[in-house]
């Protein structure tokens, strides 16, 4: 590092940003969480665990838990199960165009998530593609409200979300798929195993440790879905979409009052949950590697 210092330079810009606009608000809202600060005062009032006492009492904050924890069991294994499935058709040689369509999957996941927000407004409406079509082929008497039904809000966030982050997952089974020896299908097929035999005693045993991965990170990627959230209902109606971050966002930024502190606590809270994730990601890639050695 003596000789080489001057590398460091290169970093620092780096450094910097990551310092000021990550590890410094991650650290700051610890602080904030016990303070009651509302966003019109210079400063804040320390009351302890107040804020976590009234987190806890606080019916709309578990309401956004509890979407939040079924965005994550309904959009997870939907976003895995999907992808694998087109990952094997995709990843055979004899599937025409397979190059295209790997190309088509992938493109939703460089578009801007708030930007596919705002299209699947349109394309959801009473007026939009879905309805038309849905009505036209009269599987529906009249147009359905996918995003403002209390009743469909949240699952039509689930599908959009699915939507826009399989091309990732893709590309996750499609190089764990290739990592599988030739010659064992091969052999298999020699053996008289059909495409279910091979899937089950061939390809399903050897992407378990993949599985393992996969799984965890989308889960982390589940709980950060704030821009489609904010941009196709709001956390709305009446709540019925709304997961934690939009909740910390509204108590922080949306309501007439804002309160920092409050705000900060759910995040904290919001902030541990992803962390055990995190745990138990670095936890299940350890466990996959020595499954693998």
């Amino acid at each position: 590092m003596r000789d080489d210092w001057w590398i460091y330079l290169f970093l620092l810009p780096t450094i910097v940003g990551y310092g000021l606009y990550t590890v410094y608000p991650l650290a700051a809202s610890w602080w904030y969480a016990f303070l009651d600060w509302p966003g019109f005062a210079d400063r804040g009032t320390f009351v302890g665990i107040a804020n976590f006492q009234l987190l806890w009492a606080d019916d709309l904050f578990w309401n956004s838990f509890v979407n939040s924890l079924v965005f994550l069991v309904i959009a997870v294994p939907l976003r895995v199960g999907l992808a694998l499935l087109l990952a094997i058709v995709l990843n055979r040689r004899t599937t025409p165009l397979r190059g295209l369509f790997r190309t088509l999957l992938f493109l939703p996941v460089v578009t801007t998530g708030a930007i596919v927000g705002v299209v699947f407004t349109l394309i959801l409406d009473a007026g939009g593609p879905v309805n038309l079509a849905l009505v036209k082929s009269a599987l529906v008497d009249s147009p359905v409200d996918f995003l403002g039904s209390s009743g469909l809000s949240l699952y039509s966030v689930i599908g959009v979300w699915v939507w826009k982050w399989l091309g990732i997952t893709l590309i996750y089974w499609l190089a764990a798929l290739q990592t599988i020896p030739g010659e064992l299908y091969e052999a298999a097929r020699m053996d008289g195993a059909g495409a279910w035999k091979e899937f089950r005693h061939v390809t399903l045993p050897l992407l378990l440790p993949f599985l393992v991965v996969i799984t965890l990170i989308d889960m982390v990627g589940a709980l950060n879905v704030f821009d489609l959230v904010i941009t196709l209902t709001g956390g709305g109606p009446a709540f019925s979409s709304e997961v934690v971050e939009v909740y910390i966002y509204r108590t922080a930024f949306g309501a007439t009052v804002p309160q920092l502190g409050y705000a900060s606590a759910a995040a904290v809270l919001f902030g541990l949950l992803t962390m055990v994730l995190a745990v138990g990601q670095a936890a299940g890639i350890r466990a996959a590697r020595k499954a693998m050695s």
